[in-house]
């Protein structure tokens, strides 16, 4: 884990209520010695790559607990987060201008695994769940695979990022509740509707989502969970669920799963 300081360099409203967030890293600073806490600092730039399906922990000015969000994407150095705003610390964070200086905990929580595709990736995403599996879209691109979308929404209104994955995967469906873009209904009607193949599929997004598609997808998967955090680190066990292998932590032993491994 490492804390830093970041700039603002962008936060732009890109759908209701959804807001792009871009992150520049200023300086890393170490903790002091004998510090409870764990957390490695390089000066001058990343201790190591940031991967598909890690999170970072965001300190806002007078709120106690950090917030955290999904990695959409990282490039030449820029780190980019999508958010919704749900409550006062995501408004207070929407408010926020370009040359904002924020502490940011990076090098949160485990990944997609995009090895476990041999030749064909099922992305399926809903709302907020569809900006972490954008990073991994580009992974499996890079190592020539190939990948279909499906990204899910309330209404159009509510869509992010699909030309986005059109820009970079082989196929993007798009499913809306209200029938107002795309296939009218959930992803699995999308699903349903196109039968694409895939040898492996990778979900985030509402549990309830996730849920009915692990119960209802033949083959092996991937799901990213959404849990409540306090600390995000590991270190207050609030976000544990309970699975086939007993007690995990989401920010710690997550929020990657294996499908196999979830209890629902």
């Amino acid at each position: 884990m490492i804390k830093s300081r970041y700039h603002i360099t962008e936060n732009v409203l890109i759908a209701s209520k959804t807001y792009r967030l871009v992150l520049v890293p200023l300086s890393f600073r170490a903790e002091p010695e004998g510090s409870s806490l764990s957390f490695r600092a390089e000066p001058g730039g990343w201790s190591r790559e940031i991967c598909h399906g890690e999170f970072v922990d965001i300190a806002l000015p007078g709120f106690y607990l950090r917030r955290p969000l999904s990695i959409c994407d990282r490039e030449d150095g820029k780190l980019t987060v999508v958010y919704k705003v749900v409550g006062e610390g995501t408004k207070a964070l929407a408010g926020m201008l370009p040359g904002t200086e924020l502490e940011v905990l990076t090098g949160l929580g485990n990944v997609f695994d995009p090895e476990a595709c041999r030749e064909e990736a099922l992305l399926i995403g809903g709302g907020l769940g569809v900006p972490p599996l954008y990073l991994l879209a580009k992974e499996l691109k890079a190592r020539g695979k190939k990948v279909t979308a499906v990204l899910g929404f309330n209404k159009a209104e509510e869509i992010i990022l699909a030309d986005e994955f059109r820009a970079v995967c082989d196929e993007v469906l798009v499913s809306t509740v209200d029938g107002s873009v795309g296939v009218k209904g959930f992803v699995t009607d999308a699903i349903a509707a196109a039968s694409p193949s895939y040898d492996f599929f990778y979900t985030c997004g509402p549990m309830v989502m996730m849920k009915v598609v692990c119960n209802t997808l033949e083959g092996p998967g991937e799901a990213s969970l959404e849990e409540r955090m306090g600390c995000g680190a590991g270190f207050c066990y609030g976000c544990s669920i309970q699975t086939k292998n007993g007690p995990r932590r989401v920010c710690k032993d997550g929020p990657v799963f294996k499908k196999e491994e979830l209890l629902w």
